[in-house]
């Protein structure tokens, strides 16, 4: 009996271990994960897509055979793609692809919008002169050359800010209360639809659901109860102000823009009331309420609204993710809701913002990435 106790305990040792650790469950397997680890580098390929997109046209033979016969085939087409960026064709393709974002083009005073922010990219300016440059903000665009020529807008303001006070822009999107403005910020620079912000806290207003908003609800907004002509405090339906909030702290500032583009001392677009008297600043917010381009970030005029929109971080990720979307041949964020999952972007992002924020070394960034060369 003694001599067969080892074996026994053996076995009891055994059985012990694995009633008290149960096989690891596996790991779930995710098929775009496996499709993805699939892919393969094939730089000839991505150097066709690239030219079409930085030149219009395809790449030459000789430009195929310089990648494709490198010891180097990664430098070669790094170092094409750097004379693409290089090319005079970029312009026409930044042109064109800034009329495709911005939604504006086609007319005189409506493509010196898109030139201005071609300008920007192709000479590798900061991105933020959108937002904030006070000269050279109406430039005009010789397609054939690819040469810009700069102009100063003339439309009444006191100072230029960038596309945020461009009167083709404030022109073309002209609308009552000069909501359409505001909308067409949002949408191009920051690559969402409103409500623009959402708190993590909902408040009950009485209504058929919950606002919210980050703005404090008595202050968000207007209604017949502060005076304004348009109650966005109703709550019967829906929460006009979980929108309006944002929407109202901005307008009144592009308010100041007549139906084509030139600024006046006083609000120049109309309510929606009888007669479509012109907007007033009680129609907007509650007395005493100042404007602000998000929560907490107060702005007192378009030049403050510049600067906040500069240095806002949304609108950094919102380009670099619109450039990703055109180069992988997606289609637009808002529109079409293909948007970018924010760890795919981010190391150009914080590249871009370290940067100075120079979209042409994004654009190199993006076209030279691990996701564009691999297929």
């Amino acid at each position: 009996m003694s001599a067969r106790w080892p074996l026994f305990a053996i076995a009891l040792s055994a059985c012990t271990l694995g009633a008290s650790d149960p096989p690891a469950t596996p790991r779930p397997v995710d098929e775009w994960d496996q499709k993805l680890d699939d892919r393969v580098v094939d730089y000839t390929a991505a150097l066709r897509i690239a030219a079409l997109r930085l030149t219009g046209e395809l790449p030459t033979l000789a430009e195929m055979d310089a990648v494709a016969t490198a010891a180097d085939p990664k430098s070669a087409y790094g170092a094409q793609i750097e004379r693409y960026l290089a090319s005079p064709k970029l312009s026409r393709q930044m042109f064109h692809w800034w009329q495709d974002t911005l939604k504006m083009g086609d007319t005189p005073d409506t493509d010196s919008a898109p030139a201005f922010a071609a300008q920007i990219t192709v000479e590798n300016r900061p991105f933020t002169d959108v937002f904030t440059a006070t000269t050279g903000t109406c430039p005009t665009f010789d397609e054939a050359t690819g040469t810009f020529t700069a102009a100063n807008c003339a439309n009444g303001v006191a100072q230029a800010t960038g596309l945020l006070t461009h009167p083709g822009a404030m022109k073309l999107f002209f609308s009552n209360f000069g909501f359409r403005r505001v909308r067409w910020i949002q949408e191009v620079f920051a690559c969402s639809a409103f409500p623009a912000e959402i708190s993590t806290v909902a408040q009950d207003v009485h209504g058929a659901t919950p606002y919210t908003g980050m703005f404090p609800f008595d202050t968000a907004v207007a209604g017949f109860s502060t005076g304004g002509r348009i109650d966005f405090r109703n709550v019967d339906s829906v929460i006009c102000a979980n929108c309006h909030s944002n929407i109202n702290h901005i307008a009144p500032l592009l308010g100041h823009f007549d139906i084509n583009g030139q600024y006046q001392p006083a609000i120049a677009v109309p309510a929606p009331v009888t007669g479509n008297p012109p907007a007033v600043m009680s129609d907007y917010l509650p007395p005493g309420e100042p404007t602000a381009w998000r929560h907490g970030q107060v702005v007192s005029d378009i030049p403050a609204l510049g600067h906040a929109m500069a240095t806002d971080p949304v609108t950094a990720s919102c380009v670099i993710a619109r450039m990703w979307n055109w180069a992988m041949g997606k289609s637009d964020i808002v529109d079409g809701g293909n948007r970018v999952p924010a760890d795919t972007t981010q190391p150009i992002v914080d590249a871009f913002t370290s940067g100075g924020y120079k979209l042409k070394d994004a654009l190199y960034a993006i076209f030279t990435s691990d996701d564009f060369v691999r297929f």
